[in-house]
């Protein structure tokens, strides 16, 4: 994406944790994007929030900090990342409500040019899944490593 990104960045070892904070208006928000299994071999759900005070992944929590698309671009390199180490490994998303989910959806869709250089992106409809394409409805987001 053609946006600055977060540079500090933690990342557990095995790339399926990346903790950063974000900087703006409302202070520092410590952040988290962490891979985790799913009951299908293969595919990994994406979580993403504001780390809690018990450490945990606030994922409904509105932190309003005035830098949407410097952390929306750290998710997207984290995910980057995370898929050039794991490049077999289909990466599924979506938001904790339907307003995050279009965000996501529409920030794809902004950046799908750049996007699809290095992925492969699906979007999740109710009635299955289909290649992702700009302004199509989604209940959630699926991405892969492209192989060239």
């Amino acid at each position: 994406m053609k946006y600055e990104i977060y540079k500090d960045i933690k990342v557990t070892d095995d790339y399926s944790i990346f903790d950063f904070i974000s900087i703006g208006r409302n202070g520092n928000i410590p952040k988290r994007i962490e891979f985790m299994t799913t009951e299908m071999p293969g595919f990994f759900n994406l979580a993403f929030g504001d780390i809690d005070e018990n450490g945990e992944i606030d994922d409904y929590s509105i932190s309003d900090n005035g830098d949407r698309n410097k952390v929306l671009a750290t998710v997207a390199y984290a995910v980057e990342i995370y898929l050039n180490k794991y490049p077999d490994r289909w990466v599924y998303f979506r938001g904790s409500t339907l307003e995050r989910t279009r965000l996501y959806r529409m920030a794809i869709g902004l950046n799908l040019e750049e996007l699809s250089l290095k992925f492969d992106i699906y979007a999740e409809q109710k009635d299955g899944i289909v290649e992702f394409q700009r302004n199509i409805e989604a209940i959630g987001l699926l991405v892969k490593k492209k192989i060239v």
